[in-house]
């Protein structure tokens, strides 16, 4: 019975031992867990993230605002064959809402027989289904009549495509 309240440490060589692992232990968990925590990234998918080039990357703007032309700008007109390709040729090409076909010389003769003028200003304006311009309000009247005259010359007709008027100085 006296085994029951005999001190578990029985030698000095035991109490050093207990002493020094007692300090070493949590000392050394500690600076495990410090190199743990702040030690060198890991390199994986995705690590190159944070870098402060893709930061600004990600921050760009996507695009910029432009309210309108600068006043002293000047305007480029569009050649003929262009304004017929992305306003006219949607209804020209496949006769849409009895707009005649591009190339159809039966269909053009009777139309061409009024005049280059005539075509303008009926394209300017608008006449039966076609709306005025084509469609496009944006067209300024001599890309307007640089259309007229490159469809009538694919339908038979035989104009000339009018220049740009002189610059104002």
């Amino acid at each position: 019975m006296t085994d029951q309240h005999s001190p578990p440490i029985k030698s000095t060589k035991q109490l050093i031992t207990l002493v020094v692992l007692a300090f070493v232990v949590p000392v050394l968990v500690i600076v495990l867990l410090v190199v743990y925590v702040t030690g060198a990234k890991r390199v994986g998918v995705g690590a190159d993230a944070m870098t402060p080039e893709r930061i600004a990357d990600r921050l760009r703007p996507v695009g910029t605002v432009v309210l309108g032309a600068p006043v002293d700008a000047a305007a480029v007109l569009q050649s003929g064959e262009i304004v017929y390709k992305l306003s006219c040729s949607a209804c020209h090409t496949a006769g849409v809402a009895g707009a005649p076909r591009t190339g159809d010389l039966a269909a053009w003769r009777p139309r061409l027989a009024q005049g280059f003028d005539v075509l303008v200003r009926h394209s300017i304006d608008g006449f039966k289904a076609m709306p005025p311009k084509g469609g496009n309000p944006n067209l300024d009247p001599i890309e307007v009549a640089r259309a007229v005259a490159y469809i009538g010359n694919l339908s038979g007709g035989k104009f000339v495509e009018p220049e740009a008027p002189a610059a104002k100085k």
